[in-house]
């Protein structure tokens, strides 16, 4: 996918460090990156965790892989480019969540390592956590589920490129959370990320 260099503009500060937002709402922003295969349950979970933090009154908003090729990425398609440009967009996104002090919930296959690794270190080099969610589950489960019957076109060869069957998805080397979307449910789930937000103070023990 081609890309143009936006020429001419300038970067404008606002009046608001982020600090002073972060003092008055009481809330450090972040960016929770949701990846793993198709059907695995990371969009549910991701669902369920925006539900959690929001009723403990700590703003968060999720952006959906699906969601997100409806609008702002409804002009790419699957190939190794556009899905990094998929992910490099998203990130962006996020970043601008993450810097306003919401949480920014992100679920997206993101099948590649290093555009992972470009997403954390747009984060990174703003200042803002990242925390990296792995949802991993066993292919034939993920195939018996298989709820928009991606897996059954993708074995018969009527979706090109698919992750996990015709193209590859690369595992996370060392997520801040791994979870095994078929050993535990999504209440421990969504657990097991709270707890990690916690201890690692991006939110508040006494919301919970």
């Amino acid at each position: 996918m081609s890309q143009q260099l936006a020429t001419n503009i300038t970067w404008h500060e606002g009046n608001v460090p982020r600090e002073e937002r972060e003092r008055i709402l009481q809330q450090k922003g972040l960016t929770i990156w949701f990846t793993g295969l198709s059907a695995c349950g990371k969009s549910t979970i991701a669902i369920a965790l925006e539900q959690h933090l929001l009723h403990n009154h700590i703003p968060s908003y999720r952006l959906d892989g699906d969601n997100i090729r409806f609008g702002l990425n409804k002009n790419l398609g699957f190939s190794p480019d556009d899905r990094t440009e998929n992910i490099r967009r998203i990130a962006e996104v996020a970043k601008l969540f993450a810097d306003s002090t919401t949480v920014a919930i992100t679920s997206f296959i993101s099948p590649y390592k290093e555009d992972r690794d470009s997403a954390r270190a747009l984060h990174s080099a703003a200042g803002l956590p990242f925390v990296e969610v792995y949802v991993e589950c066993p292919l034939d489960i993920l195939e018996q589920r298989d709820p928009k019957g991606l897996y059954k076109k993708a074995r018969a060869g009527e979706i090109k490129e698919f992750t996990g069957i015709s193209a590859p998805y690369e595992v996370p080397e060392s997520p801040e959370v791994h979870i095994r979307s078929d050993q535990i449910s999504i209440t421990e789930a969504v657990k097991k990320i709270v707890e990690y937000l916690q201890e690692h103070g991006y939110v508040s023990s006494r919301q919970q």
